[in-house]
């Protein structure tokens, strides 16, 4: 098959001219040496992943003009061993054209065009592409060396040892200069870790463990000083050399220095949505001086194109010249002359011949770590971020152990008066009513939690699945301890139920209750990923099932449109009260209103409090868990909706071209 636009260079391997003064740098490049020459011969004949698009059209919906294009009929290419730079000024469709793709549009959003992979019209297998985002969402109680080997772990099939998969997450850890940081936390929240550079390597690190054939990066350079940006990129450029794979790699980049620069391919140069050039990067500077806009001696190529298709400013007023030529006119003139040039007779040609040579449809799917795996290194990682996060069980737990002195001092040593029987009952109302509504004061960590779990989840790291059972049976100690201490707390000191079976009974529903509320806010996070909207939202539903639950009003008093039916039944609080109430009533006996007689406790539970006596109070914890099961089955039946409806929306939406092509990275366990 021909080969095109080439570039006429090659990338510069001398290095940024400034000094390194960190070590971290020197070791990636002892390492690039040592494992280049072993594997060179292997990547020329690995088989990578040619990827074409052509006339691909991404627009938005607008309510005042029906639409609002973000991408116009782009063309272009990428193909194995080379790394293909997007630039262009801020808000020109660098990320759309990224994650148009990638598969990774969102609902709102119409792709008109065709993308093929290797010449078909397929999806993005798990381990055969990965993406690394803008923003570096990690897991911030980790050290660097935890959270790549736990990606390891996550990643990388069961048929690798323990042995294997660590010595992989610390030579990828090696690769991105970060051996000095190995163990230090990520940080964040005010708690001092890495800085912005590094976090942006470490997600680089995590995305590279499976040796991916296709590659996106979306400004990996961002927070990055000018060598470290060059190391990065290099590291980045030269991959096929460590590992044997003809990666193809394409990275939406905003304002690269001249080494960097040096190191592309080919470049697709982008302004409003149209492509002002794609070729070889060495070749865009001639392209400018042949239409009058030259590259100024020792200026970098980089900031020179920016500076000519950045149409926020419509003139050059550094030069302070009123005759200028308006940016927009610039755009305009680039842009035709790009059509008419040899450029884009060539990318065509290229699209072609890709197009109708014979490869190999990309494999279909890669092995993972299996669901028990996945499940066990979740289980674990979420642990040791729940003992880490003083604000997710810690804090609250300082909290509950407060209330339960104050609920002791309050209803100390009851007695059984009949004032004791309103006291008894306020006490049990306020643990299973507020203690659990605090449950929400860690829905801020989990929100950060699911950021993670949604960026990992979109690569195809681990399903949802996986990640409920390992958010669960992380927290179940936690909230263990929360229902003990603090219950014991709360329940000797004030003379309730004596005998160790009652005890647990109510620390086993004061668990039941706090796991319950967790696994409802589960759901609201899935819906509401805002952590400020998300509290309202949770508290404002626990609010309706605490007037509904029949403390305040009693069952038969409630209105029955919406407050009986089908609030009451289906509020949570409503059999927390009744497994406590009988817990507490059941076998005991209490003076009468007139003090000269004795009433037992069913006759309260029936006659006052008027609870259901047909059935036991296990009847009543157990459909506090089986509520338990629910909540969290409706966070996965959620998340499996929201996958399934994304990508069909954009095939409902009106005036789509049925010739498009959409891909869609497939999710183990999805």
């Amino acid at each position: 098959m021909a080969s095109f636009l080439q570039p006429s260079t090659q990338p510069n391997e001398s290095g940024p001219t400034a000094s390194m003064k960190s070590s971290e740098f020197q070791t990636a490049l002892e390492v690039e040496t040592i494992s280049e020459n072993a594997v060179n011969d292997s990547a020329k004949s690995t088989p990578g992943v040619f990827l074409t698009w052509n006339d691909l059209c991404v627009t938005v919906p607008n309510r005042k003009h029906g639409s609002r294009p973000i991408l116009q009929g782009l063309t272009g290419y990428a193909q194995p061993g080379e790394l293909l730079a997007i630039m262009g000024p801020s808000g020109c469709g660098k990320s759309t054209l990224l994650d148009a793709l990638a598969g990774r549009l969102g609902s709102n959003t119409r792709q008109v065009g065709e993308i093929l992979i290797n010449g078909h019209k397929q999806a993005l297998a798990y381990g055969t592409s990965a993406y690394v985002t803008q923003d570096d969402t990690l897991v911030t109680t980790l050290t660097v060396r935890e959270a790549v080997y736990y990606s390891a772990q996550l990643q990388l099939p069961d048929s690798m040892s323990q042995v294997e998969k660590m010595e992989r997450a610390e030579m990828t850890i090696r690769e991105m200069g970060l051996q000095d940081a190995m163990n230090t936390r990520i940080g964040g929240w005010g708690v001092k870790g890495l800085s912005g550079g590094q976090k942006r390597r470490v997600s680089i690190c995590i995305e590279i463990l499976t040796h991916p054939k296709l590659l996106f990066l979306d400004e990996p350079t961002s927070g990055l000083d000018s060598a470290a940006s060059y190391y990065v990129m290099r590291g980045i450029a030269r991959l096929d050399h460590k590992d044997g794979v003809r990666r193809t790699v394409i990275a939406s980049i905003h304002q690269p220095g001249s080494e960097v620069f040096q190191l592309f391919s080919n470049l697709c140069l982008l302004s409003s949505g149209k492509t002002v050039y794609f070729g070889p990067a060495s070749a865009a500077n001639e392209f400018f001086a042949l239409n009058s806009f030259p590259c100024p001696p020792l200026q970098n190529p980089s900031d020179h194109f920016l500076n000519t298709i950045n149409k926020d400013f419509e003139k050059d007023l550094e030069q302070g010249l009123d005759d200028a030529i308006p940016k927009e006119e610039v755009i305009n003139i680039l842009v035709k002359s790009y059509k008419s040039s040899d450029y884009w007779q060539q990318v065509q040609v290229k699209v072609e011949e890709i197009c109708k040579e014979h490869f190999e449809a990309l494999e279909s799917r890669r092995d993972h770590a299996g669901f028990l795996t996945q499940s066990l290194v979740l289980t674990k990682r979420s642990f040791v971020n729940m003992f880490r996060d003083l604000g997710y069980y810690w804090l609250r737990l300082a909290i509950y152990v407060g209330l339960g002195y104050g609920l002791s001092s309050i209803y100390h040593d009851l007695g059984s008066s009949y004032g004791s029987i309103q006291a008894r009952g306020s006490l049990l109302m306020f643990v299973s009513t507020f203690l659990t509504f605090m449950a929400i004061g860690g829905f801020p960590s989990f929100v950060e939690e699911m950021k993670v779990f949604e960026r990992e989840r979109l690569n195809g790291h681990y399903g949802a699945t996986s990640f409920a059972i390992g958010n669960t049976f992380s927290a179940i100690p936690f909230l263990l301890l929360i229902s003990l201490i603090p219950g014991a707390i709360a329940y000797y000191p004030s003379g309730l139920h004596k005998g160790y079976e009652h005890f647990l009974y109510f620390a086993s529903t004061l668990f039941a209750c706090l796991l319950m509320v967790e696994s409802m806010m589960m759901a609201v996070a899935s819906i509401v990923p805002n952590f400020l909207m998300g509290i309202i939202t949770g508290a404002g539903i626990q609010g309706l099932m605490v007037l509904g639950g029949g403390f305040f009003r009693l069952p038969d008093d409630l209105p029955k449109p919406f407050w009986k039916y089908p609030l009451y039944y289906v509020a949570f609080h409503r059999y927390a009260y009744q497994g406590m109430f009988k817990n507490e009533f059941e076998g005991l006996k209490f003076s009468n209103y007139q003090g000269n007689g004795l009433i037992n406790g069913e006759e309260i539970l029936r006659d006052v409090w008027q609870m259901e006596m047909g059935s036991s109070k296990w009847v009543d914890l157990a459909i506090l868990l089986g509520m338990v099961v629910f909540y969290r089955l409706l966070f996965l039946a959620i998340i499996k909706t929201t996958e399934t409806i994304k990508p069909i929306i954009p095939g409902l939406m009106p005036y789509v071209n049925p010739n498009q092509t959409f891909q869609i990275m497939e999710k183990p366990q999805s």
